[in-house]
């Protein structure tokens, strides 16, 4: 395998035990991974239904049954935009703010594989993985770039 593969299969090992932790924790606060996306989500601020449904590339009716459950619990609430009364924002009940304070504090298993770096090895993937993203071009058709040789 090259260092481009073996790259993107251990980002893909990363990712899949961080989201296997993050179910065990959206779990221990009786909710779905997707129900503790959404609230962290709409933690950062409020958003539409349909903005939601396509950060989790889904149907809005998908969305609009993960937000009926959390606002049953009182985690969130239904608000109308000011400028465009016809949308609803979606933002979190004290409650709801203290869920995520609680899931934010519960995911600490995110930060503990990084420990094993020093400082300026954190600080060098930290910039890594910006240029990654900022180069993302996902949405165009393509292969893996095997410019590396290897």
């Amino acid at each position: 395998m090259n260092v481009t593969g073996e790259v993107v299969s251990l980002m893909g090992e990363i990712a899949l035990r961080y989201n296997r932790r993050y179910e065990e924790a959206a779990v221990r606060h009786r909710l779905t991974a997707l129900q503790a996306k959404a609230l962290m989500l709409v933690a950062a601020e409020p958003l539409p239904m349909r903005r939601i449904a396509d950060l989790f590339n889904c149907d809005p009716s998908n969305i609009t049954g993960i937000v009926d459950r959390l606002e049953k619990r009182g985690l969130v609430r239904r608000e109308p935009v000011p400028a465009d009364r016809r949308v609803r924002h979606i933002t979190l009940t004290e409650e709801g703010g203290r869920i995520v304070a609680e899931l934010r504090g519960s995911l600490g298993f995110a930060a503990a594989p990084l420990s094993a770096l020093t400082g300026p090895e954190r600080t060098q993937l930290r910039d890594l993985l910006k240029r990654m993203l900022a180069a993302d071009t996902a949405d165009t058709a393509g292969g893996a770039d095997t410019a590396d040789g290897a």
